[in-house]
């Protein structure tokens, strides 16, 4: 039976021993009687389940104790109105960096609560870079400095961490958070989507710095409300218990592996396979400027755009799967999150040098 390597951007490759743990844990956790779909999220089980969760994140990140861990519903992208209503605390507007696609819409939303300053942005570029902070025009009265470390569709990932001085950073770690190890103290809010690094889909979590919280803008709703979520423990409502059970176990999988210090050795391999295969031949190309090429996310596009449908569909038969390019950019996209691993990439990359021998 063919080995199945999904590079799916998200929701994305979950590690197999966490998969299985679940299944065997589906209809009975631990002596229950019930699964943690049926689990009420205050009854004991579940809260000790919840507590673990934001325990071995804790230690995975080294997040400080004057940060709060909330693990809220929905996706990352209704951070884009809660970061606004929460964080500009009187102040005019903000400051936000735009080095792709997130980044505009993260833009686009913080307009309808103040004024946006755009730092830099990689426009002229179509995206394939990330301006140098030297660059950047920041306004020192902004309310935070919001940026996108890494962007999912086009490749781009600043692995360097800005210096905004008093002015709080904001960053949005969706595609890249877990995959390195990072200073959390530089940072006011980090928050990132749990379908591609974390676990299965419709959990959102957001660290915030102490001081960051109970200030919002009239009339934000009780649920865009950090403070609420901050002084009920994340369950001021029911939360996403199934998802945040799961990313309890990948974070347990993660600290049997060495934690992050060891992820990042691992994904690193991984990135340097596919972007050396990539810069052997002009039979496929990299968009994205070499200082800025993601560790997870790397699109690449073919010489002949009109094999591409060709590649696609050999690529499935060899179990590679998901490897098409996002709409808005085209070609292909391997994601390569934590759970991917190194045998994945390398059949890949196998699978590209045949490709090229037989349409080269």
């Amino acid at each position: 039976m063919t080995t199945i390597y999904n590079f799916s951007a998200g929701p994305a490759v979950l590690p197999k021993d966490v998969l299985q743990q679940v299944q065997a844990e589906m209809v009975d956790w631990h002596g229950s009687g019930m699964s943690v779909m049926e689990m009420s999220h205050r009854g004991k089980e579940f809260m000790g389940i919840a507590a673990e969760t934001e325990a071995d994140l804790r230690e995975l990140m080294g997040i400080p104790a004057n940060y709060k861990v909330l693990f809220l519903q929905g996706g990352a992208s209704s951070q884009f109105a809660m970061v606004p209503m929460n964080l500009l605390r009187g102040k005019a507007g903000a400051d936000y960096l735009n080095t792709g696609e997130w980044s505009k819409k993260a833009i686009k939303e913080a307009k309808k609560y103040g004024a946006v300053n755009v730092v830099a942005t990689s426009e002229d570029k179509n995206f394939s870079y990330a301006p140098t902070q030297d660059s950047w025009h920041l306004d020192p009265n902004a309310a935070y400095v919001h940026y996108t470390p890494n962007e999912t569709i086009g490749g781009v990932e600043i692995f360097w961490t800005p210096e905004t001085g008093s002015v709080p950073l904001v960053a949005d770690m969706s595609s890249t958070i877990l995959s390195r190890p990072i200073d959390v103290s530089k940072f006011g809010v980090i928050y990132a989507g749990a379908q591609k690094n974390i676990g299965p889909a419709g959990l959102t979590i957001v660290i915030v710095r102490d001081d960051l919280i109970g200030e919002t803008l009239k009339g934000t709703p009780t649920m865009f409300d950090y403070k609420i979520h901050a002084d009920n423990d994340s369950m001021y409502n029911t939360p996403a218990t199934f998802s945040m059970y799961t990313a309890g176990l990948v974070f347990k999988w993660l600290k049997a592996r060495g934690g992050l210090v060891a992820m990042e050795k691992t994904n690193r391999e991984k990135a340097k396979l596919l972007y050396d295969a990539l810069d052997a031949t002009d039979f496929y190309a990299s968009p994205v400027a070499k200082d800025n090429r993601s560790l997870m996310n790397i699109p690449f596009t073919l010489k002949d755009a009109a094999l591409d449908e060709a590649f696609l569909k050999g690529a499935k038969e060899r179990g590679l799967i998901q490897l098409k390019g996002h709409r808005s950019v085209g070609g292909m996209r391997a994601s390569i999150y934590n759970a991917m691993p190194v045998e994945g990439v390398r059949v890949l990359v196998e699978y590209m040098n045949e490709f090229e021998k037989s349409h080269g």
